[in-house]
């Protein structure tokens, strides 16, 4: 099976490579922008067509929020015209395409955790070009899976991790939003769904086409992540000391971009279909002393 993965320098894609260079029945192609620029239509047609991969795992993606609110542009073309353009590409070569979205596609007003049949209202610019995106997939692609997830974190890449023990290593006191909640997700997790899902939409009967949910459990607050965070620092030396952690709200801390106040995920349907559980963040955080 040859697999293309597109942003592979990022977080997940960084983790994808590493799990599927180990599989010797896996021909793996990685690229990053530097290589592939997913918004030139004309060169992935190109790629693809040179390539004939089996599957397509977009990586890429456009996740700086709070620049997106002025950069709208660069946003819209690599959320909404890259995805677009490797639908259109994984459909002229009959290739599943297996691409990354969001919990921003939501407004965050739900009380419950968001399903996937639920009405999407991205607040911002972020939220909006990946919701852009996942349409163009469903518009263009006839073989393909959705995967919204939420609280990126891990060792490759920024991430809300690394900006804490960051601030913790020169701060003796920070103030973390408390009134924001989600479900944090470890990158090598959301790496090992996607591969789980391509085997299993390579042996299925059925048609597994559709958006899946997938995030870490338990869900917390922003607050309550960090405290996580600097106890197993403090568990594994990671810092000289840790810092007072105060609990903020999100009025106290404005920001460009809206973010949703509830990013919690229901991830029923893909435990139902794939066998997939949510991601274990806090056994993720005890190889904490590699994200620095």
């Amino acid at each position: 099976m040859k697999v293309l993965i597109t942003g592979s320098h990022g977080q997940v894609g960084h983790c994808l490579v590493e799990r599927l260079n180990k599989r010797e029945d896996i021909d793996v192609v990685a690229y990053d922008r530097d290589v592939l620029d997913i918004t030139n239509k004309e060169q992935v047609q190109a790629v693809i067509a040179e390539l004939m991969p089996n599957v397509i795992i977009n990586a890429a993606a456009h996740t700086a929020v709070d620049k997106a609110e002025s950069d709208v542009e660069p946003s819209f073309a690599i959320n909404r015209d890259g995805p677009m353009n490797l639908a259109m590409a994984a459909e002229s070569v009959g290739a599943l395409l297996l691409h990354i979205s969001t919990d921003y596609v939501f407004d965050g007003s739900k009380t419950e955790p968001y399903s996937e049949s639920d009405t999407t209202g991205p607040q911002g610019v972020y939220g909006k070009s990946k919701l852009a995106g996942e349409l163009a997939v469903q518009e263009h692609c006839s073989k393909y899976a959705i995967l919204r997830t939420a609280w990126v974190f891990g060792e490759h890449g920024n991430n809300f991790v690394k900006t804490m023990l960051r601030l913790g290593a020169d701060r003796p006191e920070l103030g973390i939003i408390g009134d924001q909640f989600g479900g944090p997700t470890y990158a090598g997790d959301i790496a090992d769904a996607l591969i789980t899902m391509m085997d299993k939409f390579a042996v299925a009967d059925n048609d597994l086409s559709g958006v899946y949910h997938y995030s870490g459990a338990p869900h917390v607050s922003w607050y309550e992540f960090a405290k996580e965070i600097f106890f197993a620092a403090d568990k594994y030396s990671v810092l000289k000391s840790t810092p007072l952690v105060n609990e903020i709200t999100a009025d106290q801390y404005p920001l460009p971009a809206p973010r949703p106040a509830n990013s919690r995920l229901n991830c029923s349907k893909i435990e139902s279909v794939f066998g997939i559980v949510p991601s274990d963040w806090k056994l993720a955080l005890n190889n904490i002393a590699e994200y620095k």
